[in-house]
């Protein structure tokens, strides 16, 4: 298969025609943006672990104009702080049907469904997945998910997957070597041990 090296991963040149289009990359939560796993403490609240990374590449991504968005199912307060952190301004918690929600952000942002990306990992997001222009699964993600997906992240949910996507797509716009750029200009380029 003909494949361009990317930031680190290989991509199929057609995912990378399809993520230049890209103009809002909406994301699941747990399973994605977490390992997936739920604690839950004595007191009924609920504890997400967030990878850095991934908040690093929503926030470079944000900063190539592509805006970026939340549709889960559940709802949490630990997501509402992430995302304030992260200044995600689409989020959408407690969704049972996510698709109705998908629709109507794209309305209102005027985007066509070759405009969106999707990040996910299990059954209840193929709905969104097989609307979007750029369908993406996260490698720790359900069968099917992987299967409809246009392209399946290196990293498992939680570990890195977000931030994959986000290079991906900016390496398709042309964004990723002067994004990168940045944090080499003050060691001239050269490699670091």
């Amino acid at each position: 298969m003909n494949q361009i090296l990317a930031p680190g991963f290989p991509i199929d040149p057609k995912v990378l025609r399809l993520a230049s289009m890209v103009k809002l990359l909406l994301f699941d939560v747990d399973g994605v943006l977490t390992d997936g796993r739920l604690v839950i403490g004595d007191d009924g609240q609920e504890y997400k672990a967030f990878n850095s990374l991934d908040g690093h590449g929503i926030k470079m991504l944000q900063r190539n104009g592509v805006a970026a968005g939340i549709i889960t199912g559940r709802t949490s307060e630990v997501v509402k702080h992430r995302v304030k952190d992260l200044d995600i301004k689409y989020v959408h918690q407690g969704c049972k049907e996510k698709l109705p929600i998908y629709r109507q952000l794209i309305a209102e942002l005027k985007l066509t469904p070759e405009q969106t990306a999707y990040v996910g990992d299990d059954v209840v997001d193929l709905p969104i997945m097989l609307q979007v222009g750029l369908a993406i699964a996260v490698h720790s993600a359900h069968p099917l998910a992987k299967k409809y997906a246009h392209w399946v992240t290196p990293s498992n949910g939680g570990y890195g997957a977000a931030r994959e996507a986000c290079e991906m797509i900016l390496y398709a716009q042309g964004s990723y070597h002067a994004e990168m750029q940045k944090y080499l200009a003050d060691h001239g380029g050269r490699a670091t041990g």
